[in-house]
């Protein structure tokens, strides 16, 4: 058993990385702000003997007795991120020097989630770790892109300067129950409007690709790479390689959930990517690891979440 802290553990992934350790029989600390967290996604654990739960702010420092660090504290869609940008900045910048200062006191192993979005809108596809990215610095997403781009520098940082052992995964576009219906990501977005009988709105003429993970598959790899040895760091892309248009998407859920919803196409947002794909060779090798649940079963499972959620 090992004492495992998960920052963000309320959110999104944070919440199923959660019962991933606990089932894996670790002592769990969970840190969250409730910025963008729930209590209602870790309300099932609240009662576990290995589970505890902690508000604190990351942007704070921190003070306790652990063996890892997961570090997700940050709001990750655009809705969110951009509501308080300055903050955003703050919680992965701060937030980063604060968990590798714990870390290194502790010499506790420590995993960063860091994003696709540190490709930037990339001339490079599919995107492979090598690649440096097009990133806009003073554009309304800079806040979440250079902010993580700046705490990878800390994490790499604090690796070669102190010895730190540290991990770092790129997550691509995740999808799955626990997933806040006024997020603003595209399945969520898209899913809400449907099961409401509302127009699906897409962003530009709906041609921009994404690469969608299931959650379950992403927590596995992030799992796997927490458990590699010291001559791993990282960075690892972890994503579902198929492609799928934005527009494909929309009438994917549409066919799914039924109803007459129709497609409303609206202007673009400043500097949305245009393509995201994963190249994800190096999480085949270094991690043995690749995604398992198709789009359709993963969907499946996140429009009855909403459902239930909604009352639809």
């Amino acid at each position: 058993m090992s004492r495992v802290l998960v920052t963000g553990g309320a959110g999104f992934l944070g919440s199923h990385l959660c019962d991933r350790l606990i089932r894996d029989g670790h002592d769990v600390l969970c840190l969250d702000n409730f910025y963008t967290g729930s209590k209602q996604n870790i309300l099932h654990l609240l009662d576990h003997r290995y589970f505890e739960l902690m508000r604190h702010d990351v942007t704070f420092p921190l003070y306790v007795e652990v063996d890892r660090i997961f570090n997700l504290a940050c709001p990750a869609s655009p809705v969110h991120y951009q509501h308080d940008p300055v903050q955003t900045t703050k919680t992965s910048v701060h937030g980063a020097i604060n968990m590798l200062g714990l870390a290194k006191r502790l010499r506790a192993r420590i995993l960063q989630a860091s994003t696709s979005e540190v490709y930037g809108d990339p001339e490079v596809h599919p995107q492979r770790e090598e690649y440096w990215g097009r990133v806009n610095p003073i554009g309304i997403r800079s806040c979440y892109d250079e902010g993580k781009r700046c705490a990878e520098t800390l994490f790499f940082d604090y690796h070669r300067q102190h010895a730190l052992d540290v991990k770092v995964v790129r997550i691509f576009n995740t999808y799955g129950p626990r997933m806040h219906p006024n997020d603003g990501r595209v399945v969520s977005n898209f899913i809400v409007q449907a099961l409401r009988g509302e127009d699906i709105t897409i962003y530009g003429d709906g041609q921009q690709t994404r690469s969608f993970c299931y959650v379950d598959d992403l927590i596995e790899a992030m799992v796997r790479t927490m458990e590699t040895g010291p001559d791993f760091t990282g960075p690892v892309n972890i994503g579902n390689p198929h492609e799928h248009t934005i527009r494909e998407l929309a009438e994917k859920i549409i066919g799914m959930v039924g109803g007459s919803s129709k497609l409303v196409f609206k202007p673009l947002p400043q500097d949305d990517p245009r393509q995201r794909q994963p190249d994800i060779s190096l999480a085949k090798e270094k991690l043995g690891w690749e995604p398992q649940v198709h789009v359709d079963d993963g969907l499946r499972e996140t429009i009855a979440y909403f459902r239930r959620l909604l009352g639809k």
